[in-house]
């Protein structure tokens, strides 16, 4: 959101500089997060003057071009080279001489320098209409009365110039009420008046009226649920215009591009006053009357952006005495009943509308506006017949409108304050510090928040309409806070907490013991939102209401957010990736499921680059070998079996007891180049409830560690093709010998010397008997055993 200094100045008087305004925002939980300059002219006209054309000839070098001399005042004459076609001597015009800068629309200068053109020396240039940023005319140069420009002097003294600075305000969606001008310097002033820092508030409220006769019109609100207020005004004898200087700068500053006097007052008001309103022609609403309410479903209405919209019949409709539709209310004007310049008789509309309509309405038709966006969130209920009051008077002043008898309005309940009670110990508790009551008192006032009784340990207090996110005791306890000062607050010395013991088979222990295991091996952890939009949507979970196309869907696998962070990074410079989340994933098959995965990603380099390493890019078995440290942890038994997954182009999964616990694959080169990915990503999930189901129950125990050695034998195996070491590695762990501590690969051959449709595998075996040396011939034994399985299982040989 964009705030205006200029603008906030019209309700807060403050000597503060705009840096020292946008701290104390901040402070205030209204984060600025830039300060931009705005100027009306580009550049201000600074360097450029009025001169007189003395000489004029043409340029001896170049038909299209003039030799010019110029006085610019104070006895100085510029010789200039023009290629206007209109440039002629004696005439007064603007010259940008040596040093000016001269803007384009993007914003983009290029400074004026003395040149030699064909020859001749240049110093300066007589401008045009658009390369002052005046106009967009472009067919000649400027030519002034000579009787109200004097030569010499500056040309921005003619100019009512606009030098403002604007604050980009990352406001939070709940703060709707500092959505605006006013909001702004009512919740500034809260600060400052607290804070021994000077400023005066000016609070606005409903100004008189000059009406002129009667008008024949009529309003009927049929469900005051939906409108619990509205106002309506008539005002005849419009000039439909452009808007003066002073009212499109307000505009141009915050961003918005000026239409017409009447729009851009609307849009005044609701950038002031956070009071959104809208304007009908008024001869365009049958039988004089407006009807507040609601349409049959599926009734067709074109809106202002052209569409025609299909409407579902819980929209909030403002109607004409026929009932046909005119503005989806609060969201979106009709095209058939807005101001034009053809506009004599307008319909004022300012109205307090159903926050949960309007956002249903502004959703169900993909609609975001800046009257819905502060609609659904709640306006103040109370600013409505001030901010109509104020629009008239300047319709009346910039329009020359004339308002037609009484304002109509439909107000059958008042909406009340919101009543709080708030203890003294609480806020005590909440900030960890003592505020005297005074104070508390004293800000609760400069808030607005009405003092309604002291009790023994608190306030009983009534918080205005318009703070509608302010509703419990903590939330006025928050409010406290911030205009008494975050910083105020000071962190303790010491913090004292109770160590608790985490229970073994709790999932949380299971993944801060894998997360800390991923960190330790250079990982590091995301967090993707859950909402995102899918190609193919079956089996896809859609939202009813989406905030946008883009996050429509509940995501239905953790890849692609992980690929996103990747891409991010590697467009970044940082192409070794090791990324981890943990995170649901969520499909509707015959029902809702819902399930909770830890994803894994790596790609790039599997070591970092240093001298000593050599380059080594990491692959499938890298990612494998991280998920088999995992699962040791879980001390339970599972097999590798084939995967067949549209993410992958090659891919594994580990099984236990019958259901799928891990995914292992590297990423389709297809969803690579979706995500304009150029290098290779490989990906592990594992289902964390299994994983929780699955592990091992029993109590932790200690073994003493081995007295005696363990003994190492290898064996080279000659096997066929098709045989894996998985087979081979599940084949030895059959084996009944308790000795087979651990199992290795460590070679792997495929050479020339080998028979067609064979390989080599050479496998360690590491056997330890913990209560004794082993003998030969024990070891022997298992040797011979495994030798034997290999044979018979695969047909397997002994390379000498």
């Amino acid at each position: 959101m964009k705030i205006s200094n200029n603008w906030l100045k019209d309700y807060i008087k403050t000597e503060l500089k705009s840096e020292r305004i946008g701290e104390f925002l901040t402070d205030i939980g209204l984060e600025v997060e830039g300060i931009e300059k705005f100027e009306s002219i580009k550049g201000s006209l600074e360097g450029v003057v009025v001169g007189k054309v003395l000489t004029c000839e043409k340029h001896p070098n170049a038909d299209k071009l003039k030799k010019t001399t110029v006085d610019v005042g104070n006895g100085k004459v510029l010789n200039i080279v023009c290629g206007a076609p209109n440039v002629e001597e004696g005439q007064t015009v603007p010259v940008a001489v040596v040093g000016t800068k001269i803007y384009d629309k993007a914003g983009n200068f290029f400074e004026i320098k003395e040149a030699k053109i064909r020859g001749e020396v240049s110093q300066g240039m007589i401008c045009a209409e658009d390369e002052l940023g005046l106009s967009e005319d472009h067919g000649g140069i400027m030519v002034l009365d000579e009787t109200k420009y004097v030569v010499g002097k500056n040309f921005s003294d003619y100019f009512e110039l606009t030098n403002d600075e604007v604050f980009e305000i990352g406001l939070t969606p709940n703060r709707t009420d500092a959505m605006s001008h006013y909001g702004v310097a009512r919740d500034l002033y809260a600060f400052l008046s607290t804070n021994q820092q000077k400023g005066d508030f000016e609070k606005v409220s409903s100004v008189a009226l000059n009406n002129e006769g009667t008008h024949e019109f009529t309003l009927e609100v049929e469900d005051a649920e939906l409108t619990p207020r509205y106002i309506g005004a008539v005002i005849e004898n419009v000039k439909v215009a452009e808007s003066p200087s002073w009212l499109k700068d307000r505009l141009k500053a915050i961003g918005l591009s000026p239409i017409n006097n009447i729009v851009d007052i609307t849009n005044y008001i609701l950038h002031g006053f956070g009071q959104p309103l809208h304007a009908f022609d008024a001869d365009k609403i049958a039988d004089k009357k407006v009807k507040v309410g609601t349409v049959a479903e599926g009734t067709k209405f074109t809106t202002l952006d052209g569409v025609e919209r299909t409407l579902n019949g819980s929209e909030i409709i403002i109607k004409d005495g026929q009932d046909n539709p005119m503005c989806i209310a609060g969201v979106f004007g009709g095209a058939n009943s807005g101001v034009s310049s053809e506009t004599k008789t307008i319909f004022l509309e300012s109205a307090y509308f159903n926050p949960i309509a309007i956002r249903k309405a502004a959703k169900a038709h993909g609609l975001n506006t800046d009257a819905s966006f502060r609609f659904e969130r709640g306006v103040d209920p109370n600013i409505t017949r001030t901010a109509i009051t104020h629009a008239i008077t300047m319709i009346q002043d910039l329009a020359e409108g004339k308002l037609l008898g009484d304002l109509l309005e439909e107000y059958p309940k008042k909406i009340e304050d919101n009543y709080v009670i708030i203890r003294f110990s609480k806020i005590e508790q909440i900030l960890g510090t003592k505020i005297h009551r005074e104070k508390v008192k004293e800000i609760l006032k400069a808030l607005e928040i009405q003092v309604l009784n002291e009790i023994q340990n608190g306030f009983e207090i009534s918080v205005p309409a318009y703070r509608a996110d302010v509703t419990r005791e903590i939330d006025v306890i928050e409010e406290i806070l911030r205009i008494y000062g975050y910083n105020k607050i000071e962190a303790p010395q010491k913090i004292a907490f109770t160590p608790v013991k985490l229970n073994a088979k709790d999932q949380d222990e299971l993944e801060n013991n894998w997360a800390r295991t991923l960190q330790s091996l250079g990982f590091n952890e995301v967090m993707n939102n859950s909402l995102t939009s899918v190609k193919d949507e079956t089996d896809a979970v859609k939202l009813l209401n989406p905030l946008s196309n883009d996050l429509a869907y509940m995501r239905k696998s953790l890849l692609e957010g992980l690929l996103q962070n990747a891409i991010y990074n590697i467009n970044r410079k940082n192409q070794d990736i090791k990324f981890f989340e943990f995170g649901k994933i969520y499909h509707k098959k015959e029902k809702y499921e819902e399930r909770k995965q830890l994803a894994i990603l790596v790609s790039g380099r599997n070591v970092s680059e240093n001298w000593l390493q050599p380059k080594s890019a990491t692959d499938f078995y890298n990612l494998k070998a991280f998920v088999k440290v995992l699962l040791e942890r879980l001390a339970i038994d599972y097999k590798e079996v084939a995967l067949s997954d549209d993410r992958f182009s090659d891919a594994l999964a580990y099984e236990s007891e019958g259901e799928t616990l891990v995914r292992i694959g590297k990423v389709a080169p297809q969803m690579l180049k979706d995500f304009d990915i150029d290098q290779d990503c490989f990906y592990a999930e594992i289902e964390l409830e299994l994983a929780q189901k699955l592990r091992f129950n029993k109590e932790l125990k200690f073994n003493d560690i081995p007295k005696f050695n363990k003994i190492r034998r290898d064996l080279a195996l000659l096997i066929d093709k098709n045989i894996t070491y998985q087979e081979l590695y599940q084949t030895a762990k059959k084996n009944k010998s308790p000795f087979i501590k651990n199992i290795n690969l460590f070679d792997v051959y495929e050479g020339k010397n080998l028979p067609e449709g064979k390989k080599s595998y050479a496998m360690s075996f590491e056997l330890l008997n913990e209560e004794k040396t082993l003998e030969e011939k024990e070891i022997s034994a298992v040797m011979d055993s495994l030798i034997k399985s290999f044979q018979k299982e695969f047909n397997a040989e002994l390379r000498s």
